[in-house]
């Protein structure tokens, strides 16, 4: 296998990292919004039950949960996923748990006075969380979030335990099949490029929101 034909390997496999990355963000970033509401609601059997899904959740190994999402259906209801479906059930399910705590700890750190104040002022519950309570949340949360999001990088390389192709299975698969080592430094430049794009557009988000002072 030559140079060329490895590098397309691993370019292939770390599509999937992308695509898997890419997905996971996009349906679990809303996802957690949505629970984070259900663990803040004063209705305490909703209440409960959120809370108690994202303690099993943050309380379990990801690796295993993948096992669970992608093997569980097969066994016990005939239902068979695809591996990459079932990779991204599992990181959907386990970064919508870790993002709804962040949510929870942003929106419930802004002062209660400042609800008050604007309903001293005549504005809406919806008014007051929209032009008070909004940009400072997401101030708040940016540091923590870009924390998870770049873990979520790595965290991909994980799906390898269900056999995904991703970049790490393809290299260690080259290690195993060639006796080539350089794909795993290949694998780890990937990564840090990756997660250093993601270090710089996180530092410029935070200095745009510097506007909003806590």
């Amino acid at each position: 296998m030559d140079f060329l034909a490895v590098t397309n390997e691993l370019l292939k496999g770390f599509g999937q990292n992308c695509l898997l990355f890419g997905l996971t963000l996009l349906m679990s970033i809303p996802l957690g919004l949505i629970i984070s509401m259900g663990s803040m609601t004063k209705i305490l059997p909703i209440k409960a039950v959120v809370r108690t899904f994202v303690w099993i959740i943050r309380g379990t190994p990801l690796m295993l949960q993948l096992f669970v999402v992608f093997y569980l259906p097969s066994y016990a209801f005939n239902i068979h996923f695809d591996r990459f479906n079932a990779a991204v059930i599992a990181f959907v399910i386990n970064y919508a748990a870790y993002f709804s705590e962040i949510y929870r700890g942003g929106i419930e750190s802004i002062p209660k006075g400042q609800y008050e104040a604007g309903q001293v002022l005549g504005m809406s519950k919806t008014q007051i969380f929209f032009k008070i309570v909004l940009m400072q949340v997401v101030k708040r949360i940016t540091a923590p979030m870009s924390n998870e999001i770049i873990t979520l990088v790595k965290d991909t390389s994980l799906a390898r335990v269900i056999l995904l192709p991703e970049i790490l299975y393809s290299s260690e698969t080259i290690l195993s099949q060639k006796a080539l080592i350089w794909p795993l430094f290949y694998t780890g430049a990937f990564f840090l490029l990756f997660c250093g794009v993601l270090t710089l557009l996180f530092r410029f988000i935070e200095k745009k929101l510097d506007y909003y002072k806590i």
